[in-house]
């Protein structure tokens, strides 16, 4: 009998806590902070291999993730996941403008707020030589 494909895999639901913060691009730190923990408390979470219920449902509102997800993520179903998580329709951003007009566009006001700067340091220097005199 082939084990690989046996259905009750164990799921270690602080290691997918832990993948899913990476993944999303959290500190252990920020999540502490959202769930009112210590990062040390963040830090048992991950290495726990359950979590109460109460647990999971606070951590899964902190990463915008169902319970679900990290109850039942496994190596196997992980990239699925993400695949269906995000929507690959904006990966086909358009841009409806041209990129060299822009930066163009912003040279010049640099520009011209830098001859507006000069100006006023010349009407400041000379309001002030005239006060000293």
């Amino acid at each position: 009998m082939n084990t690989d494909t046996a259905p009750n895999k164990k799921v270690h639901q602080g290691r997918n806590i832990k993948r899913l913060r990476e993944m999303l691009g959290i500190k252990q730190e920020s999540l502490a902070f959202d769930l009112g923990v210590s990062q040390a408390t963040v830090s048992d979470y991950e290495q726990k291999e359950a979590l109460d219920e109460k647990i999971l449902e606070k951590v899964s509102q902190a990463l915008k993730v169902s319970v679900d997800a990290i109850k039942n993520m496994t190596d196997e179903n992980l990239t699925n996941f993400f695949q269906s998580f995000y929507d690959n329709s904006s990966l086909n951003y358009q841009c409806t403008f041209n990129p060299i007009d822009k930066i163009i566009e912003l040279y010049s006001e640099k520009e011209e707020l830098y001859k507006q700067l000069l100006k006023d340091k010349d009407i400041l220097i000379e309001k002030l030589s005239k006060d000293s005199n």
